[in-house]
């Protein structure tokens, strides 16, 4: 028995030192050293503009008849004062009728051009909550630093960063080897398919095929992952998909004096339980796994226990991981049930009760993986799954994260921020560039601005906002990634 001990005390004290080795390795890899680079901008120039910008009501609303063409003509024809430079030298063609593709002509129509593309539509401002927001959500108010209204961060930010970077390079005299193409999208809101998609076939109809995109994204991330100091630049290499289903529970109905023991509403509120608590099987794996490796090595000792044990830890980290929405969302497809429907009446019982479930579809999965595993799991004689009429779309392709294109972007960012972490990520969310990917060999999502965990309640939300100095700082990186890219 004592030599069992001594062995067994032996082969743990082996395992911990394997351990707290591993963890002491587990730190940030060699890079190349990147000088950084000065870029002046004027910062009060950048943030009047995106001012005005927002002032313009260009609202992308789910009915046709309320579109508002007053608003996109009047926003295309304050581009064209506001950024002359970009007008005389750049091929403009409009498509969809509002949306804007420039083309700026390199000097070696050999090389495969480039592509940066933004938004200018927004979403809606939910009626009544106009008094809740610090500051008109269409005025455009520069206040404590600050540029606040609806598109200041999604994503009217990118695109005056964008077309501010260009002027600044046109004035410095720079003229690019690689062709550079501007897309601004007017309905990405509602899925693109009047803008991003008919630019797309503008491009495939004349034969061009992109080295690389840049579209909207993940941002720079400052404080947004615990334990992390440095600043996380995030690239989106790949997005997610997404297939809404809805589940319906169907019974006798009747009146509600002589309910049955399990009414349809019954039903169907323990089938999206079920759903809820059966979540579809993820992990640490592929893009996510990767994500995390390269930030857990920032992350302080005892977190790098675990992520550099993943072998040993690796359950316990997808359990923590799944805990918090954002963790979830990076390693499975998501379940969120959205919309509800029952009676018409209140002493009616409904012979079909429905609930509409939205899944956000991660890249190891398909629209038929998610289809048939909710079928498998609440499917019987009083629940039938019904797939939406508009059906659903997988996850894009994986960009590679070791290509030039991230590497232009990734050198651009360290260029300008410094010691700032840049990590291939993967978009929850949804972007045009499920349009744009279709003509590009590689396509990448992030906008160089920084954002706190303050700021993300104002994606969709009230009190959207950016601050001038980020929009600044959006501007210089901008302006080295057209450079760096169009440079070779």
């Amino acid at each position: 028995m004592k030599k069992f001990v001594v062995v067994l005390a032996a082969a743990l004290a082996v395992l911990v030192a394997v351990v707290l080795i591993r963890a002491a390795l587990h730190r940030p890899d060699a890079r190349d050293d990147v000088a950084q680079v000065s870029v002046d901008v004027d910062t009060t120039r950048i943030a009047e503009h995106l001012s005005e910008a927002v002032r313009f009501r260009t609202i992308s609303h789910q009915r046709v008849e309320e579109f508002e063409p007053a608003e996109f003509e009047g926003f295309i024809a304050w581009v064209e004062r506001t950024y002359p430079e970009v007008q005389q030298t750049m091929e403009r063609t409009l498509l969809g009728n509002y949306s804007m593709l420039y083309r700026w002509p390199g000097s070696d129509p050999s090389l495969q051009p480039i592509l940066l593309t933004a938004h200018y539509d927004v979403v809606p401002v939910i009626p009544g909550t106009e008094d809740r927001w610090s500051h008109p959500p269409f005025a455009g108010t520069i206040a404590d630093d600050i540029v606040w209204g609806r598109g200041a961060l999604d994503d009217k930010s990118a695109m005056i960063a964008q077309l501010e970077a260009a002027t600044l390079l046109l004035r410095s005299g720079f003229k690019p080897t690689r062709t550079v193409y501007f897309s601004f999208g007017h309905d990405e809101e509602i899925g693109g398919t009047n803008g991003a998609a008919k630019v797309t076939e503008y491009l495939a109809a004349n034969g061009i095929r992109l080295a690389w995109s840049l579209d909207e994204g993940s941002f720079v991330l400052d404080g947004l992952l615990p334990g992390v100091k440095p600043l996380v630049a995030a690239v989106n290499v790949a997005e997610k998909g997404s297939v809404s289903l809805a589940i319906v529970a169907k019974s006798a109905g009747g009146h509600s004096s002589m309910p049955p023991r399990r009414t349809a509403v019954g039903i169907l509120a323990a089938a999206i339980t079920r759903l809820e608590d059966n979540p579809i099987p993820g992990g640490l794996s592929g893009l996510s796994e990767q994500m995390f490796d390269t930030i857990s090595r920032y992350m302080p000792f005892a977190y790098r226990i675990a992520f550099a044990n993943r072998w040993l830890f690796g359950r316990i980290i997808e359990k923590q991981l799944s805990a918090v929405p954002f963790g979830n969302a990076m390693l499975r497809t998501t379940t969120a049930p959205t919309m509800l429907s029952g009676s018409v009446k209140v002493n009616v019982l409904p012979i079909e009760a429905i609930a509409t479930v939205n899944f956000r579809i991660h890249p190891r999965d398909s629209v038929d993986d998610v289809v048939n595993y909710v079928k498998a799991l609440v499917e019987n004689e009083n629940v039938e799954v019904r797939l939406d009429p508009e059906g659903g779309r997988g996850a894009s392709e994986v960009s590679d994260w070791h290509s030039e294109g991230f590497g232009v972007i990734a050198r651009s960012i360290r260029e300008t921020y410094g010691d700032v972490v840049v990590t291939p990520g993967l978009m929850i969310a949804a972007s045009d560039s499920r349009h744009y990917a279709k003509v590009a060999e590689n396509a990448f999502r992030f906008n160089p601005m920084t954002v706190t965990q303050a700021d993300m309640t104002g994606f969709h939300g009230t009190d959207e906002r950016i601050g001038v100095a980020s929009m600044a700082q959006g501007t210089r990186t901008y302006s080295q990634i057209i450079r760096n890219g169009a440079s070779r």
